[in-house]
C-alpha cells in the first residue's frame, strides 16, 4: 500500500473517494460483504464518492446492491459512473442524476469510426469467444471491452497478462480523436469520453457540489501510476492511497476507522 499522507493526516479527511474496480471489488464483480459492512462504518465517520467507467446500472448491481444503508447514510454517498461524465445522489429518498456529459450521436458515429481504424493499422484480431458487446454506447462515454462486457474476471486477467495491445490501439484513437480523452480502463477496456472528463474532472465536480475542499478530500485507487486510469485523479494534487486489490483498502479503510488488523 503506497500512501502520500500521514496516518493522523487521513484520519482528519472529510470525504474519501474510492475508484470501484480492483478497489472496492474485483473488475466487474460484486463488492463482497465484509467491504460493504466496512464502507456502511465508514459513511457513520465520513463522506465517500465512488468514481468508475461503468454506467450507472453497472453501480447499482456491482455496488449498491450489497451497500444496506438507510437514507440518512446515503445522503453522504456521491456517486460518478461513466469515468464522472455522470454524477448521481442520493436525494428525497431516491437516487437522482445531478448532469450527465451525453455524447452526440455524430460524435458516437465519429469514436466508432476511429475504433474501426484503429483495429485495421494494428490488424487487431477479435478474441475467438467474447462475452457480450465488444463496443458499448453508454451514452457519455464509448467502451471497447476486448472480451467483451461481460467476461469473466479471469478470463480479463489472462487476456491483460497475455494480450493486452490497448496501447497500439490507443495511440491510432488519440490520432483519430484529439477533441476526446482516450484511456484504459480495468483489465480490458478502453475509454473515450468528451477532452477534459475524466477522474480529475470528478474530483472537481464533488469539490463544486460539496463545498468541501480539496484539502479535506482523499482518493484511494489501484491504478495510481503514469498510464493508469487513476492517475488522473492525483494530478488534481488530491492526497491519496494506492492499493494493490480489495484487501489492501479493506485494510486502509479498518485504519480509517481505528480498528486493529484481524
Amino acid at each position: 500500500m503506497e500512501r502520500r499522507a500521514t496516518d493522523q493526516s487521513l484520519r482528519k479527511k472529510e470525504l474519501i473517494v474510492f475508484d470501484l474496480d480492483g478497489t472496492l471489488a474485483e473488475s466487474k464483480s460484486a463488492m463482497d460483504a465484509e467491504m460493504a459492512s466496512l464502507l456502511k462504518d465508514l459513511l457513520h465517520k465520513k463522506k465517500v464518492a465512488v468514481i468508475s467507467g461503468g454506467r450507472f446500472s453497472q453501480f447499482q448491481k456491482q455496488f449498491l446492491a450489497s451497500l444496506r444503508c438507510p437514507p440518512s447514510l446515503l445522503e453522504k454517498l456521491f456517486l460518478f459512473p461513466t469515468s464522472s461524465t455522470t454524477f448521481y445522489r442520493f436525494q428525497e429518498g431516491e437516487w437522482r442524476q445531478v448532469y450527465a456529459e451525453n455524447l452526440t450521436e455524430d460524435e458516437k458515429q465519429k469514436i466508432r469510426r476511429a475504433f474501426a481504424e484503429a483495429f485495421r493499422r494494428t490488424s487487431y484480431r477479435q478474441p475467438a469467444k467474447i462475452y457480450g458487446e465488444v463496443i458499448e454506447d453508454r451514452g457519455t462515454q464509448i467502451t471497447f471491452s476486448a472480451l467483451g462486457q461481460e467476461a469473466p474476471v479471469a478470463e480479463k486477467k489472462k487476456w491483460n497478462s497475455k494480450h493486452d495491445v490497448r496501447d497500439a490501439l490507443m495511440e491510432v484513437l488519440r490520432a483519430q480523436l484529439p477533441e476526446f480523452e482516450v484511456r484504459s480502463g480495468g483489465l480490458t477496456s478502453i475509454d473515450v469520453t468528451r477532452k477534459g472528463i475524466d477522474k480529475a474532472y470528478g474530483i472537481r465536480q464533488i469539490v463544486r457540489h460539496t463545498g468541501i475542499p480539496l484539502e479535506q478530500m482523499l482518493f484511494v485507487g489501484d491504478a495510481i501510476y503514469p498510464g493508469g486510469n487513476d492517475y488522473a485523479a492525483v494530478r488534481t494534487g488530491i492526497d491519496y492511497v494506492r492499493v494493490a486489490g480489495p484487501e489492501e483498502t479493506k485494510a486502509f479503510i479498518r485504519a480509517i476507522l481505528g480498528r486493529e488488523e484481524n
